[in-house]
């Protein structure tokens, strides 16, 4: 075999797919760097950053088999994580926006009662939502998003794995946009009707 190294991009694909490690190793190597300070750049937050790598590349090894690639392969790779650090931005945005709403609740002087009232409204809401969760997906998101723990915290604290923490945060919030989304509808319809 060839080495690893003088390998095209291509080639290494190839290799992926037929479930060569060696390909994987080797693009990690060509191009993690890149992408962490891409991504780093993006976010002002290496935590973050080492996050949306750690996914591009778990997902990368999963695809291996059915990955098609139409551009060449640090496009593809830098495409993933930017779309990555779009979501990550986007998340970030709407939790800091339900949490000013959470707040804005307790400055009852500085704003009006329909905001004080519909940021009550909000915070029942998604308290009735954590209710339906189960226990540990509730807790792993109340020391997120309540006490404000890094994943790796969480996953020292609970002594499970930090993609463990990723993806029940991932249950938690979707439940909660679903239940915000449902519970929003329901009360436009019940104010339109």
């Amino acid at each position: 075999m060839p080495d690893i190294q003088k390998l095209s991009d291509n080639e290494l694909i190839q290799l992926l797919k037929n479930d060569d490690n060696s390909a994987f190793t080797e693009i990690y190597n060509r191009y993690a760097e890149s992408l962490a300070g891409f991504a780093g750049a993006k976010l002002f937050h290496l935590e973050d950053a080492r996050d949306i790598l750690h996914d591009i590349f778990i997902k990368l090894w999963e695809d291996r088999n059915t990955l098609l690639i139409t551009s060449n392969l640090k496009s593809y790779l830098f495409s993933a994580v930017r779309y990555r650090v779009i979501d990550k931005i986007r998340r970030k945005v709407t939790r800091q926006g339900y949490s000013l709403m959470i707040q804005s609740a307790s400055t009852a002087n500085a704003h009006g009662a329909d905001e004080i009232f519909e940021a009550k409204e909000l915070q029942e809401n998604i308290d009735n939502a954590l209710r339906d969760l189960p226990f540990r997906t509730k807790q792993i998101y109340e020391l997120s998003r309540n006490q404000h723990y890094t994943i790796s915290e969480i996953a020292q604290m609970l002594n499970i794995s930090e993609q463990t923490v990723k993806n029940q945060l991932t249950t938690a919030l979707k439940h909660l946009r679903q239940s915000i989304i449902f519970t929003t509808t329901i009360a436009f319809l019940y104010w339109w009707l």
